[in-house]
């Protein structure tokens, strides 16, 4: 990560997607946000950038208001900016001249002058130049002239980071810092030089390194004891930190920061420490006479030890838990799809979940993909498949040469978070029955929005018509939260597909003749057929590009779409209802077909005949394939009766092109 302290030194950035503010703490709610600009700038292969504020624009416009406490100094800032993967950090010296500048100065001067960006992330109530004149409809205006990409910080998530904030300075001035830390999202810390003291911890047997705090803004919390790691020149130490007057020692009113590091024995005068602040052990209190001071803190170093000993013990049972989760398989299908592989899979190196290895099975590529990894992805495992098998087949040749307890089917557009996986694993592990999940799926080009393919689950009507939760045909919702509910669904998107490789193995796999489309639905609905629960984890987010093999609107998807769904009536729906599902389908294609019609989409209409034209003739072999089905059903089967939870009985077309109902909450519950 750089850092840059003047504006003169900024180098010309590529496709800068950048957030402006103060961000003290960094704590969950910008980290929200840091996530954000991350994927962005991922998904313009550009970098990431922070703009903050030194000294905080308080300070300058309100010098006489001594009543500011800050979470992080701005040392501390920084480095937590590089732990969140920020690629550079601005940091603006704030003036009084800086924040007279004109709204149309700040833009054109700053923003566009020192930046030239591709996107903005900013809240909606941001404000700036002089009389804060300028406002987020400002910067859309000029966005519009510009060039750029605002992407606004809805007010909601604005009001939870204000509130964040709070809550964690008033945990923090009750001494609860374990709290603080929950809120935060990582330890409060506390920076400074070690200055010289008056020694009189070393005459007691605990000598103490006295820190110098340089920001007299920064927020301390109440006087005692606390339990703390220390870390001197990178390397982690556990030790007590004392804040307070020392009331046992005479004449002594000047409050003191001084940490004893367990196991230490170096001369650290003039160096950085930072200190961790892990729990709060007592308050201060005044003792009668040294003996007195240095009993009570034999048993203080006692507590702490035990405390900080607690911790690693359950830090090394998270490990070991970890080393012994279930190991997962991210397997990604390419074919000629290099730049992809370029902008997404930077995102699925940075994935948290530990037993996890990353696999890109290539179909054949006829650009230089396969050199291309072997060149700058050396630790992905590259499976090279001798022709293109199309994503069904391809996927059943790759999956072959892969061991893992779960199988992850990743589209090559897919931008992911660091923990997509373990919320998943989490619930497929506590429940059995669960044989395939999917997270929720946000549009990369619109990260507010569902994107097309999965959304967050996927439905089936009556007369075996797709659709989502999220999105109905081509009604794609924004994401408000409204489904952030773990679901069980009918089917999951093939673009970021879990699925159990047992299962997978045994029950065939993809079926090859499908080529690509709906196949991930006969999966789904075959293993619905044995029982199985097909579930959506959204705590889990992935953004998907879409149509990266081929556009949405492409006649060949329609096609594939049209014709791989009449294949799915006939292997999987009920004996005597299969003719009558055909037939209601005809019915319902010449619909779709004046509805292209009156679009004046002449090559889709082409696209219906040429699928009922491919599917007739393979009516037979599809029906004698029925038995086979079966079979491989009944190899895996858990229950009787087939699981419907994810069928509506209703008729989707009906209900979204008569009754208007473009939203999946708008739909009654069947």
């Amino acid at each position: 990560m750089n850092v840059y302290y003047d504006l003169q030194d900024l180098p010309p950035f590529k496709n800068a997607v950048l957030t402006i503010g103060s961000f003290d703490g960094v704590h969950r709610g910008h980290q929200k946000i840091l996530e954000k600009i991350n994927v962005l700038a991922t998904k313009y292969l550009g970098e990431s950038i922070v703009v903050t504020f030194h000294p905080h624009p308080r300070l300058v416009i309100y010098p006489k208001d001594k009543s500011l406490r800050l979470l992080t100094s701005i040392e501390e800032k920084i480095a937590l900016f590089e732990r969140f993967g920020v690629d550079h950090v601005v940091v603006i010296p704030f003036t009084v001249a800086f924040s007279q500048q004109e709204a149309d100065e700040y833009i054109e001067k700053f923003l566009v002058g020192k930046f030239q960006p591709k996107a903005i992330v900013i809240g909606y109530d941001h404000r700036f130049g002089l009389n804060r004149k300028g406002n987020i409809d400002f910067i859309k205006y000029h966005a519009k002239n510009y060039d750029f990409e605002v992407v606004e910080i809805e007010e909601q998530e604005v009001e939870e980071i204000t509130v964040s904030s709070t809550k964690i300075r008033t945990a923090l001035q009750q001494g609860d810092v374990k709290k603080a830390a929950r809120l935060m999202g990582h330890y409060f810390t506390l920076t400074g030089q070690v200055v010289y003291g008056q020694q009189i911890g070393s005459t007691i047997g605990f000598p103490t390194a006295n820190l110098s705090i340089t920001s007299k803004q920064k927020l301390l919390p109440p006087d005692g004891i606390y339990a703390v790691y220390v870390y001197h020149k990178e390397q982690q130490y556990e030790g007590m930190l004392y804040i307070g007057h020392r009331p046992s020692i005479k004449d002594e009113n000047q409050r003191s920061i001084e940490v004893n590091i367990f196991n230490f024995n170096q001369q650290i005068y003039g160096d950085t420490l930072k200190l961790e602040l892990v729990d709060f052990i007592r308050e201060d209190k005044t003792f009668e006479g040294l003996e007195a001071l240095k009993e009570q803190l034999r048993l203080d170093e006692k507590q702490v030890k035990n405390h900080l000993a607690k911790l690693k013990q359950v830090a090394q049972k998270t490990q070991a838990t970890q080393a012994s989760t279930a190991s997962v398989a991210i397997v990604i299908l390419n074919y000629n799809g290099k730049e992809h592989l370029r902008a997404f899979l930077p995102t699925v190196l940075q994935t948290t979940y530990t037993d996890s290895k990353i696999y890109v099975a290539d179909n054949a590529s006829t650009d230089d993909s396969v050199q291309f990894l072997k060149a700058q992805f050396p630790e992905i495992k590259v499976l090279e498949l001798t022709e293109n098998y199309g994503f069904a087949e391809g996927y059943n040749q790759a999956l072959q040469q892969v061991e893992a307890d779960y199988f992850v089917l990743l589209n090559s557009d897919v931008a992911v978070t660091p923990n997509w996986i373990a919320p998943i694993i989490g619930i497929m592990e506590n429940d059995a029955d669960i044989a395939i999940c999917q997270p929720k799926i946000l549009s990369y080009q619109q990260p507010t929005y569902f994107e097309h393919a999965g959304a967050a689950g996927g439905f089936m009507d009556r007369f075996n018509y797709p659709f989502c939760r999220g999105r109905i045909f081509d009604a794609v919702e924004i994401d408000e939260g409204q489904y952030n509910s773990v679901q069980e669904v009918f089917w999951c998107s093939g673009a970021a597909f879990f699925i159990r490789s047992k299962l997978y193995l045994k029950i065939g796999g993809f079926e090859g003749y499908f080529f690509a489309h709906l196949e991930e639905i006969d999966l789904c609905w075959r293993l619905k057929r044995a029982g199985y629960k097909v579930m959506i984890q959204p705590k889990s987010v992935v953004y998907h590009l879409g149509g990266g093999a081929l556009n949405y609107g492409s006649p060949r998807k329609s096609y594939l779409n049209f014709r791989n769904s009449l294949y799915t009536i006939v292997r999987n729906e009920k004996e005597g209802k299969v003719f009558g599902r055909i037939f209601a389908r005809l019915l319902l294609d010449g619909v779709a077909g004046i509805v292209f019609l009156l679009k004046g989409e002449f090559k889709h209409i082409g696209s219906i005949f040429r699928a009922h034209w491919h599917f007739f003739p393979k009516v037979p072999q599809l029906m004698r394939e029925r038995s086979r089905v079966k079979d491989q059903i009944r190899e895996v089967r858990i229950q009787d009766e087939p699981n419907l939870v994810g069928k509506y009985k209703s008729s989707i077309v009906w209900q979204y092109y008569v009754n208007g109902k473009k939203k999946f909450s708008d739909l009654s519950k069947q």
